[in-house]
């Protein structure tokens, strides 16, 4: 029997729910670490493009429980243990954060995604109207985990938290 997929569909990205598997990402996405603050590897995001979008399947281990925020940064660089150096939220055409501010969102807002009663994060998200190529513009983007829930409206950040967990998308030139 085939399990069911929740969707979401919030502003510009959406959420594949729990029932998602890793078998959602293709075998020729690329995979890259995801590094918590101490700099070592606590998981993977692998991505690929689909048209007019970017996935990310996100796996990682030893969250805190609850929901996070999950933004796509503007460069390509996670410098533990802040990831200050993955910039802000991408965001080319300037608008405020938050999939539901109407002066919204930023191009690399995605949905929250939930860390489990183990402390896994198993999520795969979709980034509506990207493309790897504007991901990999000069600076190069970062995939960054928030220790808080985004509240989707507060700008610059929807009072996310400090950043937990980096993968670099493409690196900085």
């Amino acid at each position: 029997m085939m399990a069911k997929r929740r969707t979401w569909i919030l502003g510009g990205a959406m959420a594949l729910g729990a029932c998602a598997t890793p078998l959602d990402a293709p075998r020729d996405a690329v995979a890259v670490p995801l590094v918590g603050a101490s700099g070592q590897q606590v998981g993977t995001v692998r991505l690929w493009e689909t048209p007019g979008a970017v996935s990310f399947r996100v796996e990682g281990d030893g969250f805190v429980v609850g929901r996070k925020g999950l933004h796509v940064h503007a460069v390509g660089r996670c410098d533990a243990p802040a990831f200050t150096t993955a910039g802000p939220h991408w965001n080319p055409t300037d608008r405020k954060h938050g999939i539901a501010n109407p002066q919204g969102p930023h191009a690399g807002d995605l949905p929250n995604v939930p860390v489990a009663a183990n402390g896994a994060l198993r999520e795969t998200v979709v980034l509506n109207g990207a493309s790897l190529a504007a991901l990999r513009d000069a600076d190069g983007s970062a995939l960054v985990l928030h220790a808080r829930e985004d509240d989707n409206v507060t700008d610059p950040s929807g009072k996310s938290g400090d950043r937990i967990a980096c993968a670099v998308l493409s690196p900085a030139r």
